[in-house]
């Protein structure tokens, strides 16, 4: 199963949870487990039928250009960036 780290703001969906070990042997499959097990954090990841442009997906330490197609190994790390804004 893939570890997926949580942002600390989207913790209140997995109970608290910083990571969460979850099967899928690609990104969109994670995607899919995680809105049915943290019902509601699929709409802070995706818009429609991908992920939202202010989000990025690192896996196994990398940038993924494949983001949802990207595939997965049992022991990947995914995490999952929200992009910072301020002034």
């Amino acid at each position: 199963m893939a570890e997926v780290w949580i942002p600390s703001l989207w913790r209140g969906l997995t109970g608290g949870q910083a990571r969460v070990s979850v099967p899928g042997e690609t990104v969109r499959q994670v995607v899919e487990n995680l809105e049915a097990k943290y019902p509601g954090i699929k709409a802070r990841l995706c818009e429609e039928d991908r992920l939202r442009r202010n989000i990025s997906v690192v896996v196994d330490g990398r940038a993924s250009t494949k983001k949802l197609r990207q595939p997965l190994d049992d022991a990947s790390e995914v995490h999952f960036i929200p992009a910072i804004s301020g002034g």
